[in-house]
């Protein structure tokens, strides 16, 4: 196990999410310190539960996220609350400083802060988000099965959003928000599948009862619906990032924003990982725990690769200014400064 000061670790983790944190569990587990920077704004806090993860069916987001910190903790990991501000890089690694004025030095920095959503300017829309205003067929598909259900035009992805909800009800309409209706191809898929297409433009939602019964168009009439799904455009959460070089890119997909990695996690700067959302806007829970935990072990994995190099070092020239130095910590310890 790596011995740090107060204020240094092996791998410090932004953010506190699935991904974080099972990327956290693995490196506690793999004997390094780590601490979870968390800010406390999950992406999907709104939601009822989590599903599509298997043996926490259902559960409540706040309930994995709380029980992932305590496995963590259990290992030794350290999970604080904060928001990381900034962040930079020289010869001896990583740092990041919190918007408390907090000064963390890493070896290794794990990226998890996920995505924030972009919703269309549609008023009541943002209310009910998470409830029955919702984005991922996976995710709500089930609770919103044979319910009438809208299909709110936001980008380049809804007309594949509105085919894909299709699978879990016969009663799809979709609504353009008076944009150019889709045309060729897309037009043809959505009359194959019996979707009705909306062309005017939305005023707004229908809302009685607390509870969403339809859409309000601009000339007020209302199209009855129990759902809406709207895939919003999605922007990382990877501002403190800039000091690095390190700045998000358009995603191919055209769903927005995501931070560039490779398959491990691995982004274009030496010793900064990224895992989740923050990396695969498609992700979902269980994906972006498996991305974490990936990511956390490629990360112990460099850090034992740089450990034995340096070790292979000292052994080929045991009076090295390294190894002396290193004999130096190992008997005098702090007392060499003087303290």
């Amino acid at each position: 196990m790596t011995e740090r000061g107060e204020h240094e670790y092996d791998v410090v983790v932004v953010g506190g999410g699935a991904a974080g944190l099972n990327g956290a569990l693995m490196l506690a587990r793999a004997r390094r310190s780590v601490v979870v920077i968390d800010a406390g704004a999950p992406r999907n806090a709104p939601a009822d539960g989590v599903h599509g993860l298997l043996g926490r069916e259902g559960m409540p987001p706040a309930e994995l996220l709380e029980r992932g910190r305590a496995e963590v903790r259990a290992y030794g990991g350290q999970v604080v609350t904060g928001e990381v501000a900034t962040a930079a890089r020289d010869a001896a690694g990583p740092t990041v400083t919190l918007a408390d004025g907090r000064t963390l030095r890493a070896r290794r920095l794990l990226v998890t802060t996920g995505l924030v959503d972009e919703l269309p300017d549609v008023p009541g829309l943002r209310e009910r988000w998470g409830r029955e205003v919702v984005h991922c067929p996976y995710c709500h598909g089930w609770e919103i099965r044979d319910r009438a259900i809208g299909v709110l035009a936001a980008g380049p992805l809804s007309v594949h959003q509105a085919l894909m909800f299709r699978q879990w009800s016969d009663d799809v309409t979709f609504f353009t928000r008076a944009a150019a209706p889709p045309a060729g191809e897309q037009a043809e898929q959505l009359a194959a599948r019996g979707i009705r297409v909306v062309e005017e433009p939305v005023a707004g939602l229908e809302i009685t009862g607390d509870r969403l019964t339809g859409v309000r168009l601009g000339d007020g009439t209302v199209v009855a619906r129990e759902a809406l799904a709207v895939a919003p455009r999605v922007a990382a959460r990877a501002g403190f990032l800039a000091g690095l070089g390190l700045r998000p890119a358009e995603h191919p997909s055209g769903a927005g924003e995501y931070l560039p990695s490779d398959a491990t996690g691995r982004t274009e700067v030496p010793d900064v990982w990224a895992a989740g959302n923050v990396t695969d806007p498609t992700a979902q829970v269980g994906t972006a725990a498996a991305a974490g935990a990936t990511a956390g072990a490629q990360i112990n994995g460099d850090l034992i690769a740089e450990e034995t190099r340096r070790a292979v070092a000292a052994y080929r020239d045991p009076f090295s200014a390294e190894s002396e130095a290193r004999v130096c910590e190992l008997v005098a310890g702090d007392r060499r400064h003087g303290l």
